[in-house]
């Protein structure tokens, strides 16, 4: 199976924005055809991890598909003892990712800690969501493939800037489940490419202190809907 990660890329052949559906059709289809329930509105949620308590704001109104997917499976006790299976701190900081449920399952391999998504229950099939990408210009997120261009930065309403929260994915931009990473530093070489859905606003910190292997206690609801 693949690793899903972020992975660091070329900033050699840029383009502008490419054309594609109207944001409202695209909004519909994200939102309509998935199988995880949107969030409208904000939400936050506490990690309790082996260093420490970390509070994370989820966007609703700009990624709507991809916090309320985040948020089911926080509900769902999805990330209950998870590892975080990648930490990438040198030759500069990077990001802390973990989220892969079957990190948490007794004798799973460590070896195969980050190949894993949420299985839904229901359908004993893994659960994906689509690359969700929203400017700030647009009033409905894009969805289905990346975008980049010189300055999608400035476009963007959700950028990876330090403390951002977004989903990790292999090369295919839909492959999305239930693995996140948090951004050590601004990572402009991201945006238009992995889908950013909120923001740690305590404990940083923590954040920066987590080593690979550390694990994801719990994730809990402290309030939706602010």
């Amino acid at each position: 199976m693949k690793r899903l990660f972020p992975a660091l890329l070329s900033l050699l052949a840029l383009f502008w924005l490419p054309a594609c559906s109207s944001p409202a059709a695209l909004n519909e289809a994200g939102c309509s055809q998935s199988a995880s329930p949107c969030l409208q509105s904000t939400a936050r949620i506490a990690l309790i991890t082996d260093r420490g308590r970390i509070v994370v704001e989820l966007d609703g109104k700009n990624a709507p598909l991809t916090a309320g997917n985040f948020l089911d499976l926080v509900k769902r006790g999805a990330y209950t003892n998870t590892v975080f299976h990648r930490v990438v701190k040198q030759p500069s900081p990077f990001v802390v990712q973990g989220g892969d449920p079957q990190s948490a399952k007794a004798g799973v391999s460590p070896s195969l800690f980050g190949t894993g998504n949420f299985l839904d229950p229901a359908s004993a099939a893994p659960r994906f969501i689509p690359l969700e990408v929203k400017l700030s210009s647009e009033s409905s997120p894009r969805y289905g493939r990346p975008i980049s261009g010189a300055r999608v930065t400035d476009q963007l309403a959700l950028p990876h800037y330090r403390g951002a929260l977004a989903m990790a994915r292999s090369q295919d931009p839909n492959s999305a489940s239930a693995q996140f990473y948090i951004a050590l530093s601004d990572l402009p070489e991201l945006d238009g490419r992995y889908a950013v859905f909120g923001r740690v606003i305590e404990g940083m910190p923590v954040v920066d202190s987590i080593v690979q292997g550390d694990r994801l206690r719990k994730a809990e609801v402290l309030q939706v809907g602010t």
